[in-house]
């Protein structure tokens, strides 16, 4: 079961990744289109620039925020943290929306997450005590 949560975590931080990506490039793109839409000389040339820049702001605060969740996801489940498996769970719930990719992958973390095998893997993690708590 330790496969499946180290693929289930990688897959957390490759989608984190995409997200960050999509965060930086959203507002580069809906900019020059803005841009190219302000120039055209139409009466309502000036709203169509004005909705393309709330929509890049829009679009890079979603994906930003997605792609910091999914990355310290992805970190948790990597180091077995025993919040990771619920962050885990939230997250493949709401990638289930990312349609046909996401909702393959959420299906997939889904189905492994809400197992008893990764559930008493994680109830282990949990109960081991970190060297930061013993005294020395």
């Amino acid at each position: 079961m330790t496969t499946h949560v180290k693929v289930i975590a990688v897959l957390f931080i490759v989608f984190g990744a995409m997200s960050a990506l999509v965060a930086l490039l959203a507002p580069l793109g809906l900019g020059v289109l803005a841009t190219l839409v302000g120039r055209s000389g139409d009466q309502d040339a000036a709203v169509g620039a004005t909705v393309l820049g709330l929509a890049g702001v829009l679009i890079t605060v979603i994906a930003g925020v997605k792609a910091v969740l999914n990355l310290v996801t992805g970190w948790g489940l990597l180091k077995l943290k025993p919040w990771a498996r619920i962050a885990g769970i939230v997250m493949a719930a709401l990638n289930l929306l990312s349609f046909p990719l996401g909702t393959a992958f959420g299906v997939y973390a889904l189905v492994i997450l809400f197992r008893k095998d990764t559930e008493a893997l994680f109830a282990k993690q949990a109960d081991r005590p970190s060297s930061a708590s013993t005294p020395a």
